[in-house]
């Protein structure tokens, strides 16, 4: 599949959640979430970490400059329900390893997925506070050890791709990166409801919730300048 290139960000232009958890499948790798955001705010840095991987369209923003772009049939795949449908798919022919978290979040996290997936395999889990190197790199070995086919990591970006790529050199699988997801899982956040997130204003309801996030957000007003003038 050819990804198309936003701001020198590169986007697999997927058209279904079903195209993208079967390429997934058939290309082991980590799934990294664009939306509006990450392409404005593109660094060096950043772009290379998401052009090793698998950058896929997470918000609008995304899904119109990819349309723009001439990917007519470009979805949108919120990255705080794909992981679920990731779980759904392979729930009885992958294992599953999940990092993240505070450890009451991630306690919770696993409860409600053995629960609502009773044919789950989680082989292991742990909070996202990795202090020192030795339990960063007991976390691997022991991820290396247990050979998961599907690896879930919640500490926010770059740190959780950064992670995932030094367990994707010695361990091989699907990998998504998935910020505040168990969060919103486990109720401790509300994301926005699904009237809002059908019609492309989960940003809006999220900044009537937050007006302290009109600082981030005033930063779209360029994004959709540079979608008007096809800048992207």
């Amino acid at each position: 599949m050819e990804r198309i290139s936003l701001n020198g960000v590169q986007v697999y232009p997927f058209t279904s959640e079903q195209q993208l958890l079967e390429f997934v499948d058939d290309h082991k790798g980590i799934l990294v979430a664009i939306n509006a955001e990450k392409i404005l705010h593109a660094t060096d840095e950043t772009r290379a970490i998401i052009n090793r991987n698998i950058g896929y369209c997470d918000g609008a923003g995304a899904m119109m400059a990819l349309k723009q772009k001439g990917v007519k049939n470009a979805v949108k795949i919120p990255g705080c329900e794909l992981w679920l449908k990731i779980v759904k798919h392979f729930e009885t022919t992958h294992t599953f390893y999940l990092v993240g978290g505070k450890q009451e979040v991630i306690d919770a996290t696993v409860a409600k997925l053995r629960e609502e997936f009773p044919a789950i395999n989680i082989v292991g889990y742990r909070n996202g506070y990795i202090k020192t190197e030795e339990e960063r790199a007991a976390l691997i070995d022991d991820i290396v050890a247990k050979q998961p086919g599907v690896v879930f990591v919640a500490m926010g970006s770059p740190k959780q791709e950064l992670l995932m790529e030094a367990i994707q050199e010695r361990h091989n699988c699907i990998f998504q990166g998935l910020g505040g997801s168990f969060d919103v899982y486990t109720g401790r956040v509300e994301r926005a409801p699904k009237w809002w997130v059908e019609h492309n204003l989960e940003f809006a309801y999220r900044l009537l919730r937050e007006p302290k996030r009109i600082k981030r957000q005033v930063h779209l007003v360029k994004y959709a300048w540079w979608l008007v003038t096809k800048k992207l």
